[in-house]
């Protein structure tokens, strides 16, 4: 696999290839031709408008078979943007791009410098050379978002509409807010806003499961959670993954986990929790059980959980398998929570061992942050990365210039609290939280892969 810098290009194979953005991003394309402009709105691909010839977007990854792109097409450019409009992309995870060729064969990761103050940046662009295809990072930002994308690429925001209604809470998933709607320039184009996608309604079973857990939820003191449809599509998959296999599992025989299935869907969390049963006929045996079961309850029942999704399959043995997913959505105001807390309880430690407390280091902090996404992303757990890095090596190449480096790495906790205590109860871990040399400390955090959290504490002097 190729690690590509910006600039950098790569020929492709023949036939389809699929880039991914995971995290909290939205991910999409324009197709061009030689003039470098869009011909018209069908050529601006993104999640009101998920396909075009040759393209396709599903949740964070984009397919294009460049042999089935519109006549004349030659170029496509693959554009992140935080899924929560208006945030600088400077207070997300870094964005990082990975390639896959036929058979999910990894091609080529680009992860760009961290971005400022932007809120659109172009990834990559896959385009003809020859008779053949190659993809070249870019690492391109906007700092006037939309914008600036309408500059260079002939694309029109139409922002002269009158605000649609907002969606109620309920509609967990559904934007608050309308997507935007774009056409191609010159003016005499004719073209709509795309339609605004609306979500399913709920299944039976989905809308019995929620009224009953958020009773429950009621009389424990807890706020109601929402449905989210992608939720539901990543507990669907999972539960048919367990119905087929003939096992409950965090991890199918596919070998993908629960949590994988989750942000292929383009969800991404700060928090997740997750009911794995068999044997309930329906949903109100699968509550019954939760709440008669210290650990299913102590789920139900968690305050830090806004957003639920449902589904069961029928297993060949007669036997039903569910999968409930429980979330909090990412939001950076979250992370900065999670983070500061992090810290807190590290520098109580310390405070209870009659030491100084640590100073927060951005630059330990981006260092760690692009880390522990790392892990997330690439399905690793290590302190080397699979590049062979070190910590020392990262914290460098974050701009950092303290001597001595130490870094805590945890994976699977599901709050800061869990987490540090975790780290206090190892040896290796609270010899770095009570080390007296060190001085400052850098927190990263982030969901998905394997194990569904990953966490990092990095360390210096």
């Amino acid at each position: 696999m190729s690690e590509l810098v910006p600039g950098g290009n790569l020929p492709l194979p023949e036939g389809a290839v699929t880039v991914r953005v995971p995290g909290p991003f939205d991910v999409s394309a324009l197709v061009t031709d030689g003039g470098g402009k869009v011909r018209g709105d069908a050529d601006f691909v993104f999640y009101n408008q998920p396909s075009a010839p040759g393209a396709r977007l599903s949740g964070d990854a984009l397919t294009v078979d460049p042999r089935r792109l519109r006549a004349g097409a030659d170029r496509i450019t693959v554009v992140v943007s935080p899924a929560d409009a208006g945030t600088p992309l400077a207070r997300l995870p870094a964005p990082v791009l990975q390639v896959t060729g036929a058979g999910g064969r990894p091609l080529a990761r680009f992860a760009p410098p961290q971005p400022g103050q932007e809120t659109v940046l172009l990834l990559a662009e896959i385009y003809r050379r020859g008779d053949g295809w190659k993809l070249r990072a870019l690492g391109q930002g906007y700092a006037d978002g939309l914008a600036g994308l309408a500059r260079d690429f002939g694309v029109d925001v139409l922002d002269d509409l009158p605000p649609a209604p907002s969606v109620p809470p309920t509609a967990s998933g559904a934007r608050s807010v309308p997507a935007p709607a774009f056409r191609a320039a010159p003016a005499s184009a004719t073209a709509h806003p795309a339609p605004a996608l609306r979500p399913p309604a709920p299944s039976p079973d989905a809308a019995a499961f929620l009224a009953l857990v958020n009773s429950a939820r009621s009389k424990a003191g807890s706020a109601p959670v929402a449905l989210d449809p992608r939720l539901t599509e990543a507990a669907r998959a999972h539960a048919s993954a367990m119905a087929s296999a003939g096992r409950l599992g965090v991890e199918g025989a596919d070998g993908v986990s629960v949590f994988q299935r989750l942000t292929a869907t383009g969800h991404t969390y700060i928090t997740v929790g997750e009911h794995l049963v068999s044997g309930p006929r329906n949903p109100s045996e699968l509550v019954e059980y939760c709440l008669r079961t210290e650990q299913p309850r102590r789920i139900l029942h968690d305050p830090a959980f806004s957003h639920v999704g449902l589904a069961h399959a029928d297993g060949r043995s007669g036997d039903t398998y569910w999968t409930a997913l429980w979330t909090r959505p990412f939001t950076p105001e979250a992370l900065t929570r999670t983070a500061d807390e992090v810290v807190a309880l590290t520098n109580r430690e310390r405070a209870r061992a009659g030491l100084p407390p640590l100073a927060v280091d951005p630059l330990l902090a981006r260092a760690a942050q692009a880390y522990s996404t790392d892990m997330a992303v690439r399905a690793f757990y290590s302190h080397t990365s699979p590049e062979g890095t070190q910590p020392w090596d990262r914290a460098a190449a974050a701009g950092s210039t303290r001597r001595s480096i130490g870094e805590n790495i945890a994976c699977g906790q599901r709050s800061a609290a869990e987490v540090v205590e975790g780290w206090m109860n190892s040896p290796g871990h609270r010899a770095n939280i009570l080390k007296p040399d060190f001085t400052h400390i850098g927190i990263g955090f982030a969901g998905g892969g394997p194990s569904g959290t990953y966490w990092t504490q990095l360390f210096g002097a």
